[in-house]
């Protein structure tokens, strides 16, 4: 039986490493417009609607979120305040850096780490690790949100949250500039 599961872990994790390799590249859309400055499209106020998934595609949230961007100089602070509906109120605050590469990092409170993301065209791609509670459990997860934008007041977010390399759940998010 062990070197079943040595087999079967090896075949699975190969799978996973090829799978992964079959993403979207932020270069893809270089070219798409309009383009996406996140700087100045999160500068001021949005409203944002969301919902998450379950592995199964089952809607297990709904959310609205507040949300305003403060810019100072090669710093974006957002404040994020999500009201779910069961109730749950939650904040965020992401403090998010344009480097001289023109790649992006980020720091907020319940962040593992720190974010990173790059941009082209109309696409923004954030990464990061966050803790995430479900029931009487807490789950480390790689969050993978891809924002595109649709128009000069509309954003459209797609993440992943993934264990191991495996999707657990999906978010997609409908911004609106106020």
């Amino acid at each position: 039986m062990p070197v079943f599961r040595k087999v079967f872990f090896t075949l699975l994790m190969g799978c996973v490493l090829i799978l992964s390799g079959c993403k979207a590249n932020i270069e893809d859309y270089a070219q798409a417009q309009p383009k996406l400055d996140i700087f100045t499209w999160f500068a001021g106020e949005s409203r944002a609607y969301g919902m998450v998934q379950d592995h199964s595609n089952k809607q297990t949230r709904r959310f609205t979120a507040k949300i305003r961007g403060d810019v100072a100089g090669n710093t974006l602070t957002l404040h994020e305040d999500f009201v779910y509906d069961d109730g749950e109120k939650q904040t965020r605050v992401w403090h998010i850096r344009k480097l001289a590469d023109g790649s992006y990092t980020g720091t907020a409170g319940d962040i593992i780490g720190t974010a990173t993301g790059h941009s082209a065209g109309n696409a923004f791609n954030w990464k990061y690790v966050m803790d995430v509670k479900s029931g009487d459990s807490t789950y480390r997860l790689t969050f993978d949100d891809w924002i595109y934008q649709q128009d000069e007041q509309h954003l459209f977010n797609v993440t992943s949250l993934t264990k191991f390399g495996v999707e657990v759940a999906r978010v997609s998010i409908f911004f609106e500039k106020k």
